[in-house]
């Protein structure tokens, strides 16, 4: 079922998505699902009360902001391995080399790499042609639809919520 909210270009992206996931294990194509979060790194400031019979360890909500992280995180899911790469900022640099690090570290005997990723501004081939390898620029890329509307899509149920 297709939502009445979504556009054409939403709908042709999801259905492009949908038919990735369901095409047979291929160890010479393997399908690697790409996302990143950034998460901010605080430390307390106040000594945390700790535990005591029938009591909970307390802590105080305030914090001291250290910094941010970036976190690519990389799946495979016919492949059985997720891997979590940190760096210090959002660039397209880092995400070319996240993808190279894959790339080399679990599939280097693969033809292509199928992957599945969002839309980001850093998700684009010409980031991977400073420092990745030309086959990881000429890889398979399957982009998730852009959410332009409040439609979301469910895998596990397999239809729109």
């Amino acid at each position: 079922m297709i939502a009445p909210q979504a556009s054409a270009g939403f709908v042709a992206n999801m259905e492009d998505v949908l038919e990735v996931y369901q095409r047979p294990h291929d160890p010479s194509r393997p399908l690697v699902c790409l996302d990143e979060t950034s998460k901010q790194m605080s430390v307390e400031t106040l000594a945390p009360i700790p535990a005591a019979p029938g009591r909970k360890a307390r802590h105080d909500y305030e914090y001291e902001r250290n910094d941010v992280a970036n976190l690519f995180m990389m799946f495979a899911p016919l492949e059985g391995w997720r891997h979590v790469k940190v760096t210090d900022r959002h660039a397209a640099i880092d995400y070319a080399h996240a993808l190279k690090d894959s790339s080399d570290t679990h599939s280097p005997g693969a033809t292509k790499i199928v992957l599945v990723q969002d839309n980001l501004s850093t998700h684009t081939p010409p980031s991977l042609f400073p420092c990745a390898s030309r086959r990881c620029a000429r890889d398979a890329k399957n982009w998730n639809p852009k959410w332009d509307s409040p439609v979301r899509f469910d895998p596990l149920a397999g239809r729109f919520v």
